[in-house]
């Protein structure tokens, strides 16, 4: 399928799938939602502590990359494993503004690491922060009881309805500790209902730019 890279609201870039229309963060800002929807209402939520951070989409990286940013911010020692069935090629990757947009420059090193090292191993890209990324579809996932914040940033519903199911969210909640959270733009009813089948505590809070709701669920 046909990528491009756009520039979305708050001009950050972004990947869109031209097919589907669907972009692998919000046309209305990228840095804008992954603040909102997985900081501010994830991240947030968590201090002084070690932490086990799933991420559903790898995708560019900037989930992890604003994470590892912040975490110092919150004195966490994190744990973050990114699962990504089809990696951003290098040739995307060069045409993305995060650096530059998140005035962190300096932090380069890092970025590159993050997308330098290899599948399926475990790479301390900082002293409080380690990266595993691994390559496989998300129903292979078979953690239990590991996670304790999940960042669920898989395309929408509307292109990809399989990746928003019970069966999917069941292996969120086996792989999430008790107590754990997941954060995720989306607000869809059938999502929520997906969600509270498998037992978790759901809850809508507001959405970023462009979206009036997101969800927000516990397992309880």
């Amino acid at each position: 399928m046909k990528r491009e890279i756009i520039t979305t609201g708050d001009g950050s870039k972004t990947i869109q799938i031209m097919d589907w229309q669907e972009q692998y963060h919000s046309k209305h800002g990228a840095i804008q939602e992954a603040y909102h929807v997985f900081i501010k209402s994830g991240l947030d939520l968590f201090k002084d502590q070690e932490l086990n951070i799933l991420e559903i989409g790898f995708g560019t990286g900037l989930n992890a990359f604003i994470t590892l940013i912040e975490c110092q911010k919150r004195n966490l020692q994190i744990k973050y494993t990114g699962v990504e069935a089809y990696p951003v090629s290098a040739e995307e990757l060069v045409q993305l503004n995060y650096l530059e947009e998140l005035n962190a420059i300096s932090r380069k090193d890092d970025f590159d690491l993050m997308h330098a090292s290899s599948w399926g191993q475990e790479i301390e890209i900082t002293s409080n922060f380690k990266l595993t990324k691994q390559q496989k579809l998300f129903k292979e996932i078979e953690d239990i009881n590991t996670y304790d914040l999940v960042f669920f940033d898989a395309f929408g519903a509307r292109v990809q309805p399989e990746l928003w199911t019970v069966e999917i969210f069941q292996i969120m909640f086996n792989a999430m500790k008790s107590g754990g959270t997941l954060v995720t733009y989306a607000a869809k009813g059938s999502v929520r209902r997906a969600m509270l089948e498998v037992g978790f505590l759901v809850e809508r809070l507001p959405g970023p730019p462009g979206k009036r709701e997101m969800l927000r669920a516990k397992k309880q």
